[in-house]
């Protein structure tokens, strides 16, 4: 299904919120609250541009409520540069985990949620537990966004390459683990339509798209989505 991309007001938008809700993050901390977690083993895997320093207080959070908490270790996330054009290294990661601890829960925020869904169609329920993706455009195409030049430009692939194609096509079908997809209508990088698809536990939040995974009612979604994996 195409998508159109978000309107050019929400793009502009985008740093100033993005920024408000990092700033709220560095006054207020991450939350206190949560269901409980029972030790599982959780990958997190950031979005295009950003590394593990991103997603330092989502493991935070998740560790505090008593969940193996990881981020996924290789730096900034861009895409085959960092991965290899089949995610080979994230691959292996989570085979690592799951040798060590049994199937692995993936948290994927943008692009990362997009590595995760390949991931675990690739290495199944063997490997892999559940899936929860914030605010990853999985189920639109490339132009179903305002960063797809950037995609371009960081990951080296280009949108109209028949592979990239073919392993978008593979991810965005219905995975064989529980999924959920945590979106915002007002997403000004990624349509947030095309985040979730009916096959997918949808849960909707309010935000921008830069730093959706520092916002606390974002940080509450995922471990809801756990506590229900």
């Amino acid at each position: 299904m195409s998508h159109a991309p978000p309107n050019r007001l929400l793009w502009a938008a985008e740093l100033p919120r993005g920024a408000f809700t990092l700033g709220t993050l560095l006054v207020r901390g991450v939350p206190a609250d949560g269901p409980p977690g029972d030790g599982r083993p959780v990958l997190l895997i950031p979005g295009l541009g950003i590394g593990d320093r991103a997603l330092v207080p989502m493991r935070r959070y998740l560790t505090r409520l008593g969940y193996a908490a990881e981020t996924w270790g290789f730096g900034r996330n861009l895409g085959a540069r960092t991965v290899g054009a089949d995610n080979e290294r994230v691959h292996a990661r989570i085979e690592a985990l799951a040798a060590q601890a049994g199937p692995v829960t993936l948290v994927g925020v943008s692009l990362g949620g997009i590595m995760a869904r390949l991931a675990a169609h690739r290495l199944g329920a063997d490997k892999v537990r559940q899936v929860i993706t914030v605010a990853s455009p999985y189920a639109g195409g490339p132009r179903a966004t305002n960063v797809w030049r950037a995609f371009q430009l960081l990951t080296g692939e280009k949108i109209d390459d028949p592979a990239l194609a073919a392993r978008l096509a593979e991810l965005a079908r219905p995975l064989p683990v529980p999924a959920s997809a945590i979106w915002s209508a007002g997403d000004g990088l990624v349509q947030g339509h095309a985040c979730y698809d009916p096959h997918s536990r949808a849960i909707r939040l309010r935000g921008s798209h830069l730093g959706m995974h520092f916002r606390a009612s974002a940080l509450r979604a995922v471990a809801a989505e756990l506590a229900r994996g």
